[in-house]
């Protein structure tokens, strides 16, 4: 791999510059990939579930390689633009930043965030009798062929629920914190008139809280007994809905490249 096989993909006229900034990384469900510049240089450099494992040698060879790649092109654009990376003095910026993480962690909708994701570890290791027990009693349906029911369908149709929860779990806290981060940074002078960072991060933030809600509204109907756990959660991830939205106005406007 070399410069040109990235500047190959990122310069392709048929992707949506940006897609990837505000999406949910959840690609096999995206309809967008054939025109993800980031899915592109994944399935190029990275092909196949085996290359992408953390204990496979020749991952980490690509992975370090796109790194080196992706440095000589940013000091070859610094140097265009008359700036030397190496004269650069970021000690000042870094430790703004370490406060500004620090705050940022504190704030209730991050704060949260993080219960959430708590408490949805919670549920379902203390569940896993429940989630056993569902899948025998959809066995026995499938092996008595009981007319008006559909054991393979409510079967897919919580596994899906339950992908979904599991998915958005730690990724609304991550978007959060970059949102918040980035409201706490201000937005620089010269692309004021410019769409929030923020906001965009919150949105995507704002769609899993909201696919979260629908799947534990569908888990919930599985496990009728367990509806007054389910409800606490709920209700939780409504204020935090509520929170996020009022912290950030302008966050559901906000039009995502290629999605909106």
């Amino acid at each position: 791999m070399d410069k040109e096989d990235v500047k190959r993909i990122i310069n392709n006229p048929g992707f949506i510059p940006g897609v990837y900034n505000y999406c949910d990384r959840w690609c096999e469900r995206c309809p967008l990939t054939s025109r993800c510049a980031n899915y592109a240089t994944g399935e190029e450099f990275f092909p196949g579930s085996e290359e992408q494992g953390i204990h496979n040698e020749r991952f980490w060879e690509q992975l370090g390689e796109v790194f080196r790649v992706t440095m000589e092109m940013l000091k070859e654009m610094a140097e265009e633009r008359g700036i030397d990376l190496d004269s650069l003095d970021t000690s000042e910026y870094e430790e703004e930043h370490e406060k500004i993480l620090e705050e940022a962690k504190t704030h209730p909708c991050v704060v949260a965030a993080d219960k959430y994701a708590k408490r949805v570890d919670d549920w379902f290791d203390t569940k896993k009798k429940l989630y056993v027990e569902k899948g025998e009693s959809l066995q026995k349906q499938v092996e008595l062929g009981l007319t008006g029911s559909d054991p393979f369908g409510e079967a897919e149709g919580l596994k899906n629920a339950t992908d979904v929860i599991r998915w958005h779990q730690y990724q609304i806290y991550v978007k959060l914190m970059r949102a918040m981060t980035g409201l706490l940074e201000g937005v620089p002078e010269i692309i004021k008139d410019m769409p929030k960072d923020s906001d965009g991060s919150a949105k995507v933030a704002l769609i899993g809280i909201d696919r979260s809600i629908g799947a534990w509204g569908a888990i919930r109907g599985y496990f009728p007994t367990e509806e007054d756990e389910i409800l606490d959660i709920l209700v939780h991830l409504e204020r935090l809905r509520r929170m996020t939205e009022e912290t950030f106005p302008g966050a559901r406007a906000f039009v995502r490249p290629g999605f909106d």
